[in-house]
């Protein structure tokens, strides 16, 4: 028989512990002392222990205590986890503020303005007010279950308030403080073990851990900063939100603002500038994020970054040590890269060997030379690089460098091009380019196929089983057992990989090519004009500069690359192999029902993104332009039009709604629409 005096006494004292839980790690408030704490925890442990089935997922004594895991298992984000783009100067936030007001057609939008934190992020779930999964950013759509240890971060609660969503998921950065890390370090060397170098990577590592007692026994913390997604709750805007989570018990820090102009965000940035230090967490830079979530819908993603939100970084640190040499290596593109071998110093907690030293005009420029002490400099985590050479320090065994004559790889004579800054080995068989470039090829960014790093590629190319990116698609099992690191589940895993690459989408396979100048930003706004190889390969220069955000200098790349009778063998056999080369060309032209039309969009609109709308439109045969001109047949409007609408009446231009675009195209008329 169930003793109901001791399930309601066990409950009551759930409820009041997490109570002094949330008073103590969230509000840094306690009401009680650390002794009467421990003495309700005890009731509850032998409540607990004599009535086992009274136990529950939320109870504050199920925090440490599960099993160590074999492994992680793999979890999949509903909605993407994205990193963020950066900035570093005034000028750029500028100018990312005036790309969003273009797209919006608003200049005055709301910002949010947060401190950036330097820790780990992670996705917190809960269903039916019960935390039930934590999740690893990952590659930001695939992360690891980190559930157990997450569950010993005292300031993520286990359950929340009854008018919490049915489900729920928020998005915040697991930190280790500076003043406990310093302790933790030093009980660390107390112990005889080496301490740790800074308190991001321990807090990494302390989430990932298998023995979810070992991330107990580390006082992290976290702070949310935004929200994944949210059931049967209409949330409108980050701001408001962020005072939701706060009101559900979730721990946000009190050092945000709700900006209304651009001068309020930097205003806000240049406070916290000098100040950054001093917090009792890492932080490295400043996030604004458009307010409303309609605006940041409108603007979507570019990449893996969000168009509505933008890192503004803190100045760099920097450091003085000894230049001892300087190496170089060998690119994707065949480019000659010097690079600085650093006797190793500390920069903000992260030990620097290399930095890197661009091109030879760089190094005479700034007069360094092997043997100098010089000025190193790291901005959060951007590749160190050598400001200064500090000449007063000089004992006349310093040495003058310059790009060696023949390539180190292949020993292919070095050229420099008229007007160019930087040195290359022309030698399209280099294998040293061939290796970076399957590096490209195959990371995150481009053709995702996990599994093959530099040392297993170099193995390839060395025993003969790959001469070019495209032979990655006709590997079989026996070409890769024998390489180091490589059982029978990884070679299982590499093929699947790459198999599953094949489907991507043509903008992943043309970033992955390593043409110089096209990322994956310029290959999403190259793809939406040309839906394939066939239509891209024969595209001129007028064609190509045509395309916002597309100059002469890509063009020129483009067309350069496409014009080498081996680059276009590799495009034949990646195509032979299976890999998705785009859209299939349309040759109906019966479908092609906006053939000869010039449309402008203007507003927001409910079924289409910018980029959507745009891409039906092209792919239906009609031109999109920025402005409404007297050649404009069409301006389709959605909510909050903005100026474009007046100057289309104004020239008498054909107005349709959104609905009304959607009934057009639904016609099966081959006719154009006039």
């Amino acid at each position: 028989m169930v003793n109901t005096h001791s399930s309601k006494l066990a409950q009551n004292l759930r409820e009041e512990l997490n109570y002094h839980n949330h008073r103590y790690y969230i509000l840094d408030d306690p009401e009680i002392s650390d002794s009467q704490y421990d003495t309700l925890m005890e009731k509850l442990r032998e409540i607990e222990a004599a009535n086992p089935e009274f136990i529950t997922s939320d109870s504050p004594t199920q925090r440490v205590g599960a099993k160590p895991l074999a492994s992680f298992k793999e979890a999949n984000h509903l909605v993407p986890l994205l990193s963020l783009g950066n900035t570093f100067d005034d000028n750029g936030f500028l100018a990312w503020h005036q790309r969003a007001s273009t797209l919006l057609e608003d200049a005055s939008f709301e910002m949010v303005c947060e401190l950036k934190f330097d820790g780990l992020a992670v996705a917190l779930t809960y269903e039916d007010g019960i935390f039930v999964r934590g999740a690893t950013r990952g590659n930001g759509t695939v992360g690891e279950d980190v559930t157990l240890n997450l569950r010993t971060v005292r300031s993520i609660p286990l359950s929340l308030p009854r008018h919490a969503p049915k489900r729920l998921e928020v998005r915040g950065e697991i930190i280790f403080p500076k003043s406990k890390f310093e302790a933790f370090n030093k009980e660390r060397i107390c112990q005889g073990l080496t301490a740790y170098a800074n308190p991001r990577n321990t807090a990494a590592g302390s989430v990932r851990q298998l023995d979810p007692k070992i991330t107990g026994s580390r006082p992290l913390d976290i702070y949310i900063y935004g929200l994944g997604y949210a059931e049967d709750i209409e949330l409108t805007n980050h701001w408001g939100t962020m005072e939701f989570l706060s009101e559900l018990g979730f721990k946000v820090n009190p050092n945000m603002l709700l900006a209304q102009s651009t001068q309020h965000v930097l205003d806000y940035y240049h406070k916290w500038a000098p100040l950054w230090e001093q917090l009792d967490y890492g932080c490295d830079g400043t996030v604004i994020k458009v307010n409303r979530f309609d605006y940041q819908r409108h603007l979507g993603v570019m990449g893996r970054e969000p168009r509505w939100a933008i890192a503004y970084k803190f100045p760099a640190t920097q450091a003085t040590t000894r230049l001892r040499e300087i190496r170089v290596n060998v690119g994707r593109t065949g480019r000659i890269n010097p690079y600085a071998v650093l006797d190793p110093i500390d920069v903000n907690g992260v030990t620097v060997r290399q930095a890197t030293l661009h091109n030879e005009d760089n190094i005479k420029t700034k007069d360094l030379r092997i043997g100098d002490w010089v000025v190193i400099e790291r901005a959060g985590e951007v590749i160190p690089q050598v400001i200064t050479s500090i000449a007063s320090k000089r004992d006349g065994t310093e040495t003058e460098f310059a790009i060696p004559n023949n390539c180190p790889a292949c020993s292919h004579e070095v050229v420099r091009a008229q007007d160019e800054v930087a040195h290359f080995c022309p030698n399209a068989a280099c294998p040293a380019q061939l290796i970076r470039l399957l590096e490209h090829f195959v990371s995150r960014n481009a053709m995702d196929i996990e599994g093959l790093g530099i040392s297993q590629s170099t193995s390839l190319l060395n025993e003969g089983h790959i001469k070019d990116v495209a032979d990655l698609y006709d590997l079989k099992a026996e070409d890769i057992v024998s390489i180091d690191r490589f059982g029978e589940k990884s070679v299982a895993n590499l093929l699947a990989a790459i198999d599953a690459s094949k489907n991507l989408p043509f903008s992943r396979l043309l970033a992955a090519l390593g043409i110089p100048l096209v990322g994956v930003e310029v290959a999403e706004l190259i793809t939406r004009h040309f839906p394939n190889f066939e239509t891209l390969i024969v595209a001129g220069e007028s064609d190509l500069v045509e395309i916002p955000g597309v100059g002469p200098k890509i063009a020129e790349a483009i067309i350069s690359y496409f014009s080498s009778e081996s680059n276009r063998k590799v495009i034949e056999k990646l195509s032979a192999a299976g890999v998705a080369m785009g859209a299939h060309q349309k040759q109906d032209l019966t479908e092609k029902v906006l053939t000869g039309l010039r449309f402008v969009v203007t507003g927001r609109l409910a079924n289409f993104s910018r980029s959507d709308i745009v891409d039906t439109i092209k792919g239906l045969g009609g031109t999109v332009s920025a402005s409404v001109s007297r050649q404009t047949d069409y301006l389709i409007t959605g909510e909050d039009p903005g100026s474009k609408l007046a100057e289309a009446e104004a020239l008498g231009t054909t107005v349709l709604t959104e609905t009304e675009f959607i009934a057009m195209i639904d016609q099966s008329s081959a006719k154009p629409f006039i």
